[in-house]
C-alpha cells in the first residue's frame, strides 16, 4: 500500500524516428556484454540540447553521436571507435562525452573531432563511463559504472574541478548511472542501477561525501532507473527501464509518471520554448519520445 497520492498518468509522443537509412548493426564486445550479443540498429542515450534547440543523442551500440533539429531531421555529427554513452554540450558549444570504452572526450561538433580529456585516474583505468552532468561553476561530475553491480558493488563517482583535478567521490556504488545536482548543489542524485534505487550523496564544504543514502526505492522494471534529470522546483525525473519516466518532487514524492508501454526509456532532457517538454531516448526503436509536465526543466548555468 502507498502512502502517496497516485501519480497523474501521461502518455507519450512519438518527436522524431531514426532513418532507415540511419540503421545498422555493428557487432562489439560493449554488445556482448550489453545485449546479450544481439546487436540492435541503434542504441539511443544521453540527450543533450544546444542553444539554437537541436537535440544530438549517443548511438552507443554504433560509435556515434546524432544531431535532430526542431523539425525532426537527423544527421550524425561524429562516428568513432568508442562506445559513448552520457553527453553535454557546453556553453562554447563543444561537448563532453561518456564513453564506455575511451574514458572523458571532448566533441567538437562543427569538425566531429574526438579527442581525450581525461581517460584515467591515478593511472588506471575506468570501468566503463556512463553520465555526466556539470555544476555551475564548471565541476563536471561522471559515473564509472562498468559492469557492477551488487556482485561487484565497486562503482565510482568522479568529479573533474574547473581546475582540472580529477577527485573520486565515492568507489562503493553497485552500478552508478544517471546523475544530477539538487537546486542548491550541495547533494547528488544518483540512478544506482542494480539497486532499483536514487541515492542522495550530500558533499560537505571541503567537497567530500557525507552520509549518502537511499532517497527513491524503486520497485518492479526490467533493470532500474537510467537516466535522470531536475525542474526548477528541485522535482527530480527518473527514467525506470520497463516502467516508464517518473517525476518525484523534491521531497521525493511520485507526481506523474509517463507510461513508455514496458520499453526501455533510458534517459530524458527537457526542451521546448518553455523548457516544459521532456523528450525521452526509447533506445529499442531508435525513437525520441516527448511528454509535457507541468514544471520547466532546470537549465544549468554552466552550459546554457
Amino acid at each position: 500500500m502507498s502512502l502517496f497520492q497516485p501519480p497523474q498518468l501521461l502518455v507519450p509522443e512519438e518527436f522524431a524516428r531514426l532513418p532507415e537509412s540511419l540503421r545498422k548493426k555493428t557487432p562489439s564486445e560493449w554488445v556482448d556484454s550489453n545485449r546479450g550479443g544481439v546487436a540492435p540498429d541503434s542504441f539511443f542515450e544521453g540527450p543533450s540540447f544546444d542553444r539554437a534547440g537541436n537535440l544530438y543523442v549517443t548511438d552507443i551500440s554504433n560509435g556515434r553521436i546524432l544531431k535532430i533539429t526542431p523539425g525532426g531531421e537527423w544527421s550524425v555529427v561524429t562516428e568513432y571507435d568508442g562506445w559513448p554513452n552520457g553527453l553535454v554540450v557546453r556553453k562554447d558549444g563543444k561537448m563532453v562525452i561518456a564513453c564506455y570504452k575511451r574514458g572523458l572526450l571532448d566533441l567538437d561538433p562543427a569538425s566531429g573531432a574526438v579527442t581525450p580529456l581525461r581517460v584515467t585516474h591515478n593511472g588506471q583505468s575506468f570501468k566503463g563511463l556512463n553520465d555526466l552532468t556539470y555544476a555551475t561553476n564548471g565541476d563536471l561530475y561522471f559515473t564509472d559504472q562498468g559492469q557492477t553491480g551488487w556482485q561487484d558493488p565497486t562503482g565510482r563517482v568522479y568529479r573533474l574541478t574547473a581546475s582540472g583535478k580529477l577527485d573520486l567521490l565515492i568507489d562503493k556504488v553497485p552500478s552508478p548511472n544517471g546523475l544530477v545536482l539538487n537546486l542548491h548543489e550541495d547533494q547528488i542524485y544518483l540512478a544506482v542501477t542494480r539497486a532499483n534505487a536514487v541515492w542522495r550523496l550530500p558533499m560537505m564544504k571541503d567537497g567530500t561525501l557525507s552520509k549518502v543514502g537511499t532517497f527513491i526505492q524503486l520497485s518492479g522494471g526490467t533493470g532500474g532507473p537510467d537516466g535522470v534529470a531536475l525542474d526548477v522546483e528541485g522535482g527530480i525525473i527518473v527514467c525506470q527501464l520497463g516502467i516508464g519516466v517518473w517525476r518525484f518532487d523534491r521531497l521525493g514524492r511520485p507526481t506523474h509518471v509517463i507510461d513508455c508501454e514496458g520499453l526501455p526509456s533510458t534517459n530524458a532532457a527537457f526542451g521546448g520554448p518553455d523548457n516544459k517538454t521532456l523528450y525521452i531516448t526509447e533506445s529499442s526503436g531508435g525513437r525520441i519520445l516527448t511528454a509535457r509536465l507541468p514544471v520547466a526543466g532546470r537549465t544549468l548555468l554552466s552550459h546554457a
